[in-house]
């Protein structure tokens, strides 16, 4: 069984920054691509960006030029480094990787 868990959400104003971070038990982070999923009030569930084992990243193109993933394997950690927040980034965020989720953290953008 993979545990995986989410940290570093929490209220910032329009403009700020915030870096999440997923640490996964055991070594499957390393073999598959980890994704950062966000999930609004009142709609689905998206992708906002993935990275490869090899470290080939994608991201939406709302998030484009302001969110970054990154991974550390020695670490079995995934982040997601976000930078100009908008309110309409404020979602519950989540790591994925193959079948497994995190329990999500709250980011919330607003003045």
């Amino acid at each position: 069984q993979v545990q995986l868990v989410e940290s570093g959400g929490g209220l910032v104003q329009p403009g700020g920054s915030l870096r999440l971070s997923c640490v996964a038990s055991g070594t499957i982070f390393r073999r598959y691509a980890v994704g950062w999923y966000r999930q609004a009030p009142g709609k689905q569930r998206e992708l906002v960006a993935t990275i490869s084992s090899g470290g080939n990243t994608n991201y939406a193109d709302s998030v484009k030029g302001r969110f970054t993933i990154s991974r550390d394997n020695a670490k079995n950690t995934v982040y997601l480094q976000m930078n100009s927040l908008k309110p309409e980034d404020t979602a519950v965020y989540y790591c994925n990787v193959v079948w497994y989720w995190g329990q999500g953290t709250q980011v919330t953008v607003s003045s």
